[in-house]
């Protein structure tokens, strides 16, 4: 079977016009993310995105009618692909450690190591930002902790009335510090340390 038959048989996947849309939206979104890394998110514009991607602005204003919409949707969907994994592992230091050496080649991104300190600058003076990736993107991340300790709690591993909100904080909160702010060393050693200094706060969250 080629693959105009694999097109015309599978639903999910797009085909002519919606194929093009598809395109120019991906051409837009890594614009998008170049720019805001580049100049930052006060200092971006719809149209510097439009120049960067090449395509007129009736492209993006279809899309998002504002630059705040198009940032929060774009940037919530990149973290929603990056998701902490949820599956009963059975382990909690097994499932602190996972989290710590996926988040920590997603922080690695050049890109990201760029965008997110900046939007967090920013959300500190915008309220409306804030707001809207926080309900989009920190509020969904959160929740996938808080469901890898509510398993731990379930096996025994934590204790039940560990405060719920501190040991989400203390989940990640070490390695975005170590990465975007401070900087140093992450190397397996790092990720060891760092693995068994938040299980240790984790079981003294009450």
């Amino acid at each position: 079977m080629d693959s105009t038959s694999r097109s015309a048989l599978d639903p999910r996947r797009p085909t002519g016009s919606a194929t093009l849309r598809e395109s120019v939206t991906e051409t837009i979104r890594r614009a998008m993310f170049e720019e805001l890394a580049e100049t930052g998110y006060a200092r971006m514009s719809m149209e510097a995105v439009t120049r960067r991607a090449r395509v007129g602005k009736a492209a993006l204003y279809r899309r998002w009618p504002t630059k705040e919409a198009m940032v929060v949707e774009l940037v919530s969907e990149a973290a929603a692909a990056h998701l902490p994994a949820t599956a009963d592992s059975g382990s909690l230091p097994a499932d602190v450690e996972r989290f710590v050496r996926d988040t920590m080649a997603d922080l690695r991104h050049p890109l990201v190591g760029r965008i997110v300190p900046d939007l967090v600058a920013e959300s500190a003076r915008n309220p409306s930002l804030r707001d809207a990736l926080h309900e989009a993107v920190l509020a969904p991340r959160r929740a996938a902790v808080a469901t890898l300790l509510r398993q731990a709690v379930d096996r025994g591993e934590l204790p039940a009335d560990i405060d719920m909100g501190l040991a989400v904080d203390l989940f990640g909160a070490p390695l975005y510090f170590r990465v975007l702010a401070v900087g140093g060393p992450t190397d397996d050693a790092y990720v060891t340390r760092l693995t068994h200094a938040v299980l240790a706060a984790l079981a003294a969250s009450r």
